[in-house]
């Protein structure tokens, strides 16, 4: 039988032209398989090794080691550490305890099912290599032939090479029928379950749209202009940054094209989608007026730690900023990665009178001053006690209404009301150390608890269900068990 492995490899190595070890490893496949047949149980692992001088073999069963925390999830196939470790201490996580188990014969039946698994092998690895050669190619977008189309999906076929286009992944409206050319943008290349690589194709994602233009566009690819990103509502309209790196090119006619030529012959691609042209600019906030365009900005706010923008147009522009159903600033916002908040110079102005007015009321209490003085540090620029304590002397100097005497002041009244809040809330947060103690209490909610002056386990102890769930997000069924838990010491004391 030894003699017969050995010349059954030798034979369908010779016979496929693929490597000795390729269909040892196939055999070896083949032999596992037939021999799990022998076993009730679902996932049994078994591992053949065929000695490659003799063609002896042998089976293993095995058991993959996993952690002890992590339990069995499949008894038949895995191992705890610790029961692994009484057998071979060394043995790690991950590694594989192996016992020996009768081996099967080959026979008619098993050499047939290990050429059909070498054959299985061989057309994944041409498959696989007829991929790596395409992509080797660098290209981003694929121009192929729908071989067949389902319900789910699109087969393109370009050349030998296969890619799947997903009806979600298709313009909306948009049918193919076998035979039709098509373009559409690679957007990843998935491992299938039996180990062939497959492109997922995309004509909705952003990138394809960028690329119609690299295509149509020869500067782009020159060095003259670059495609900066792109936001699409696909097949209605789209919004794509330009930027040009010599300063003789005009970013927009050079995308438009003669008479509209280039950016139509991408519109036709893409099912009449309209496109705007938006010039890229280092400056976020001209950026984003740009990407706003056609609607004219009156004034914007930069909120760099949130990357959020205020941005006022006046009541003739808010709609067309806007948008249909809000479109224009959904795709300005996605182009240019920050938040848009739009509003009419009526809705600014009552929301700056609402933060100067809560401002104003936290000057005069803190730094006890009129609210003149308050007012004049407001239209500084002053938005907190922190900065009229710690902005530098000099350039408090410079407000005129303003001497040094009074600056000092302001900034010790500033620094005493820091520190008095500082104090007040460690004392708060000793006080509520009571509560941590309780089992399933955490920081957010006794700091919820404290905003409602409950601050001992007493004080939770006396609430009520419905009181506990008002003053928090808890569940009737948390409300509870939270309030038994406070309770629990009062029994205690009892007994």
């Amino acid at each position: 039988m030894n003699r017969e492995v050995l010349m059954l490899v030798d034979v369908l190595a010779r016979e496929k032209n693929v490597d000795v070890d390729v269909v040892f490893g196939a055999l070896e496949a083949a032999l596992a398989s037939a021999a799990k047949r022998r076993y009730t149980e679902e996932g049994v692992d078994l591992r053949v090794q065929i000695d490659r001088d003799t063609g002896s073999y042998e089976t293993f069963r095995r058991w993959e080691v996993v952690p002890n925390e992590a339990g069995l999830q499949e008894p038949d196939r895995e191992i705890l550490l610790f029961e692994a470790q009484e057998d071979m201490p060394e043995i790690e996580v991950g590694e594989f305890v192996e016992e020996e188990v009768e081996s099967v014969e080959i026979g008619r039946i098993g050499a047939q099912t290990a050429k059909q698994v070498i054959l299985q092998r061989i057309r994944d690895a041409e498959r696989d290599q007829l991929l790596q050669d395409f992509l080797a190619r660098g290209d981003k977008v694929m121009m192929g032939t729908v071989k067949r189309v389902d319900k789910v999906q699109a087969i393109v076929e370009s050349g030998k090479v296969e890619a799947v286009l997903l009806r979600e992944n298709m313009m909306p409206r948009e049918n193919f029928r076998a035979g039709d050319r098509i373009r559409a943008y690679m957007a990843e290349v998935d491992t299938t379950a039996r180990g062939a690589r497959q492109i997922s194709l995309s004509r909705i994602a952003p990138e394809f749209l960028m690329e119609l233009f690299r295509q149509e566009v020869p500067e782009v690819n020159q060095g003259t202009l670059e495609l900066k990103g792109a936001a699409r509502d696909p097949g209605v309209r789209a919004k794509l940054a330009v930027h040009a790196v010599d300063p003789r090119v005009d970013p927009v006619g050079t995308c438009v094209g003669v008479r509209g030529s280039r950016v139509t012959a991408v519109r036709n691609e893409i099912g009449g989608e309209a496109v705007d042209i938006v010039i890229w600019d280092e400056q976020p906030a001209q950026f984003v007026m740009n990407a706003l365009s056609p609607a004219v900005v009156s004034s914007i706010v930069v909120d760099e730690d949130s990357k959020s923008m205020e941005v006022v147009v006046d009541e003739e522009n808010l709609a067309i900023a806007i948008g249909r159903s809000g479109q224009n600033v959904r795709l300005a916002s996605q182009l240019t990665g920050w938040q848009i908040n739009l509003m009419s110079q009526a809705e600014s102005a009552e929301k700056h009178e609402k933060e100067s007015a809560a401002l104003v009321g936290l000057f005069t209490a803190k730094l006890d001053v009129d609210e003149e003085v308050a007012m004049i540090l407001i239209e500084e620029g002053f938005t907190s006690l922190e900065e009229v304590a710690y902005v530098p002397v000099s350039e408090m100097l410079e407000i005129e209404a303003f001497d040094e005497d009074l600056v000092e002041e302001l900034r010790t009244r500033a620094r005493a009301a820091i520190l008095t809040d500082a104090i007040a809330q460690e004392e708060k947060a000793d006080t509520v150390q009571n509560l941590l103690s309780l089992e399933g209490m955490t920081t957010a909610l006794a700091a919820q608890l404290a905003d409602h002056h409950i601050l001992t386990r007493d004080d939770l102890a006396d609430l009520a269900v419905d009181e506990l769930m008002e003053m928090t997000s808890l569940d009737e069924t948390q409300a509870k068990d939270m309030i038994m838990k406070a309770r629990e010491h009062w029994f205690a004391e009892e007994a």
